[in-house]
This record gives C-alpha cells, structure tokens and sequence, in this order.
C-alpha cells in the first residue's frame, strides 16, 4: 500500500476523502482538458503530471506553447493547495507565476514535478521543474498560491454573533 495515507477533507460540512490523481483526472474540464494535463502522483506535498505534445499545444515553430508550461504549474499547484485547505473552508488560486523557459520540447510528454516549498496562512509557494522524455530540465516556474476564504462559506462557529 505505498503512498501518502489519504487523509478526510471536508466542504460544507460534507465529508470527502483527499483525491488521488486518478480522481482528479476523472473530474478535469475546461482548460485543463484542453490542453491534455493528466496527473500522476498528488499530495500537499509534491505533485506530478504530464502534458502529452500534439499539434493544438505547438507555437507555430513547433516547439510547446510557453503558456502551456505556466498553465501546467498553476493548475497542478492551485489544485493541490485547494485540496489540502477546502476542508478548513478555503480555496486556492493562483497568485503569482513566474516561468522561465531553458529548453524546448516539441515532441513525447512535458513532465512536471510540482515541490511545495511554504505552507502559509494565506499563501503557499511551490517551486515546478518540467522536464522532457529524456529527464533535460526544460522549464522551471515559481509559482505562489492565494488562500482565501470560500464565497458563502459558513461563519466560524467561534465567532461571536453580531449584535
């Protein structure tokens, strides 16, 4: 049974186990399914994923849209964080992306690797290696994440009422 144990989250009072990555995969839609983001391994602490290369994620040279790699990092962290701090009645979205682009790829998988570097009250930094078929670090991405309280969730019950 390797692995992380997989810990209760809860929204709303609802009770909720810690996704896997094959529990995200099955619920991604929008942006992240268009561009082909699958994860691998998920946790608080560490996240991988893979983007497999086809024509509709290609600049016109032929090489990975850069808007590819720092959409990858943003999804696979924001959705990692949200994880680990729904159940405290939060969500997470991305802050701040910086992505630096030191290879090209243009053909197999982008492979990311997500490293949680700071858990925070109200932000939570992530470093991101991508990387190619071949392991060569291609880009790399500091990406900061926004905790903030879920629209309409409920009050704190230690918090006084008003009066």
């Amino acid at each position: 049974m390797g692995g992380p144990p997989r810990r209760n989250l809860g929204y709303r009072g609802a009770s909720m186990i810690m996704p896997t990555a094959k529990d995200l995969n099955g619920v991604l839609r929008g942006y992240d399914r268009l561009y082909g983001l699958e994860f691998l391994e998920f946790s608080d602490t560490e996240v991988s994923a893979r983007v497999p290369v086809r024509d509709e994620i290609r600049q016109p040279y032929g090489l990975v849209h850069g808007g590819v790699y720092a959409s990858l990092a943003e999804s696979i962290t924001s959705l990692a964080t949200a994880a680990a701090v729904i159940a405290e009645g939060n969500m997470a979205t991305g802050l701040s992306n910086s992505t630096n682009f030191l290879r090209p790829i243009s053909d197999g998988d982008v492979h990311a690797l997500g490293t949680r570097l700071h858990r925070g009250r109200t932000t939570w930094v992530w470093d991101v290696r991508m990387s190619d078929d071949d392991d060569r670090t291609c880009a790399v991405t500091r990406m900061t994440i926004a905790v903030r309280p879920l629209p309409n969730a409920a009050p704190d019950a230690q918090a006084p009422a008003a009066g």
